[in-house]
């Protein structure tokens, strides 16, 4: 008897493809515990506003360093432990951490991106958590503690965001952008300066959102409320690696800004990075900055 159904898998297919699932089930049991976690730690992070000793810090290079990123990374590293015992935590503040070979499993956090505007009274500050799995983040966590927003996402089972002004769980759509003379572009200065500003007008956007912290961009796009985000300075993992899942899941793209894909391995530092509301508005912009 001849037919047209599919193949059966074979045995190891099937057990690989059980496998799959059963981590995925692992990984959905892991999210409530951090997202709690960054929730937490952003409630810390607005009562230690309050404490100059907190915001206090230095410049170092680009990057603005306060004793909250430490206080921050030791609130949110010891809530991850007990939410997933023995998965390690690697951290932008931890630099021993960073050495050597990645672990196959570890959460990858930011404990404050946006220290600056953390630290100078600002509010586009956020505290994130990714479960990296394979070399490839599975769940993230992002709190924005003065909104009083989580962006949460799961590998392949969507993006949401819950809190804000009206208190409820929304599944996130990035929105399309609309074409040539519309869309915005979001950057975190009071106007679109140097290729952000060279982005703008090539790819005819006419409005502008001034945001903070480069994850809380990403989110913004991953919410609807802007198009595209263009920058062409160091951008490390744990600076992408949550609000990217977010970004994606939600429908938009993340990549590099040669305009390959963060591949969370070797080095942590990237230079520069295109997020967008859609891959072929990423990919067009890749392929406009590529040399020649």
């Amino acid at each position: 008897m001849s037919g047209t159904g599919t193949r059966p898998p074979a045995p190891e297919e099937a057990a690989a493809g059980a496998a799959g699932a059963a981590e995925a089930r692992e990984w959905a049991a892991l999210l409530p515990g951090a997202a709690g976690a960054v929730g937490e730690v952003g409630a810390l992070l607005r009562a230690w506003r309050a404490d100059t000793r907190a915001t206090s810090g230095r410049w170092e290079g680009a990057q603005f360093k306060a004793r909250a990123d430490a206080m921050a990374h030791e609130a949110l590293a010891a809530r991850l432990r007990r939410v997933a015992p023995g998965v390690p935590v690697l951290s932008e503040e931890d630099p021993a951490g960073l050495r050597g070979p990645r672990p196959n499993l570890y959460w990858l956090i930011d404990p404050i991106d946006g220290t600056a505007s953390y630290a100078h009274g600002y509010p586009g500050y956020v505290t994130q958590a990714a479960l990296v799995a394979a070399a490839r983040p599975v769940l993230a966590a992002v709190c924005a503690p003065e909104w009083k927003v989580r962006f949460t996402a799961l590998r392949g089972r969507g993006a949401f965001a819950e809190g804000g002004a009206a208190g409820a769980r929304a599944r996130l759509a990035a929105a399309p952008h609309p074409g040539p003379g519309a869309g915005v572009l979001t950057d975190n200065t009071p106007r679109p300066t140097g290729i952000a500003r060279a982005a703008y007008n090539r790819f005819g956007c006419s409005g502008y959102l001034e945001s903070g912290s480069l994850a809380l961009k990403l989110c913004r796009i991953a919410e609807g409320r802007a198009h595209l985000f263009v920058k062409d300075v160091p951008v490390r993992d744990w600076d992408v690696a949550a609000p990217g899942l977010v970004l994606e899941e939600a429908g938009g793209a993340l990549r590099r800004l040669d305009g390959t894909l963060f591949n969370f391995t070797g080095s942590f530092e990237h230079t520069g990075l295109i997020g967008a509301a859609d891959p072929g508005l990423c990919a067009a912009v890749a392929e406009w900055h590529r040399p020649g």
